[in-house]
């Protein structure tokens, strides 16, 4: 009996190459934390340019806020009226400013530093020969911008409410308007989330990230309803803002900052247009970036 056991048990047994397969297959696994540990990486990366998020965070809100305040807001006397609601210039314009940083830092991020890991350091190839696949990587680079945003659009709401606090007493709404903030980051978000899939996408860098700074950046901040209601706009242009994410962030900004009258169905049309921008970007950087890490 117990020869015949011990030749079952030699029969049965996992010979050195089916175990050496095995460890190869838990090694291509992808790491449960992959994403966080790209996350990290993205983060840690910034702080080569710490001191210009900073200066940035803290030096944008104050130099627009001032010059809006005592420059053209001081020029612009009479009052905004927007859909029937009469504010402050400087009230209707402060949480569009914000919605910008937002993706501003978003033309930052998901432009050149997602070309360096494929094209110049090619980093991303050194974490795809890791454990981490490429859902894992795309969804890291986002979470590191994503932080980034966080920082910014906290510092600048910060601002807005000492602004609103010394200039415009009482026109904050204390119990919503900390809700610009999760705004400001789906803004940048439905930005940033598509301009990462492009960015994945291109091989050889001709001008086409000063292309999309010059011909759709600029062009959405200047005709999004920032500085002025879209009613007001000519009618050709105002397709502009119906189609940009700044403008749907905008309305929701001044929603949750003064309480700007919306019906829960459009503030329901403003944060599903920037959602799905959001997770279509990520899935198309997703698809994007597995085929151009297993060339």
């Amino acid at each position: 009996m117990s020869e015949t056991t011990t030749g079952a048990a030699e029969t049965t047994a996992p010979t050195l190459d089916e175990l050496r397969a095995e460890a190869l297959a838990w090694g291509r696994r992808p790491r449960h934390r992959g994403l966080w540990y790209v996350t990290e990486h993205m983060v840690r990366a910034m702080r080569a340019y710490g001191w210009t998020i900073i200066v940035g965070a803290l030096g944008q809100p104050i130099l627009y806020l001032l010059g809006l305040a005592l420059g053209l807001a001081a020029i612009i006397d009479a009052p905004v009226e927007d859909a029937g609601q009469t504010v402050p210039y400087l009230v209707f314009v402060a949480p569009a400013l914000l919605m910008t940083a937002a993706i501003s830092v978003a033309t930052e991020e998901f432009t050149y530093p997602v070309m360096s890991g494929f094209k110049w350091r090619r980093y991303f190839f050194g974490f795809s020969a890791s454990p981490l696949s490429a859902g894992q990587i795309a969804g890291g680079v986002a979470m590191g911008a994503a932080a980034r945003m966080i920082v910014t659009v906290t510092l600048y709401f910060a601002f807005i409410a000492l602004f609103f606090a010394v200039l415009q007493p009482g026109d904050l709404v204390p119990q919503t308007a900390w809700l610009a903030i999760p705004i400001g980051l789906l803004a940048g978000l439905s930005f940033g989330a598509p301009l990462m899939a492009y960015a994945a996408s291109i091989v050889d860098d001709k001008g086409q990230f000063a292309l999309v700074q010059r011909f759709i950046f600029m062009p959405m901040f200047l005709f999004s309803g920032t500085f002025y209601p879209i009613a007001i706009s000519p009618a050709p242009l105002q397709w502009v803002a119906w189609i940009s994410p700044l403008w749907h962030a905008s309305e929701l900004g001044r929603a949750v900052t003064y309480g700007k009258e919306m019906s829960a169905a459009m503030a329901g049309v403003h944060i599903g247009y920037l959602v799905v921008l959001s997770v279509a970007g990520l899935l198309l950087a997703r698809v994007l970036f597995e085929r151009r890490l297993a060339r």
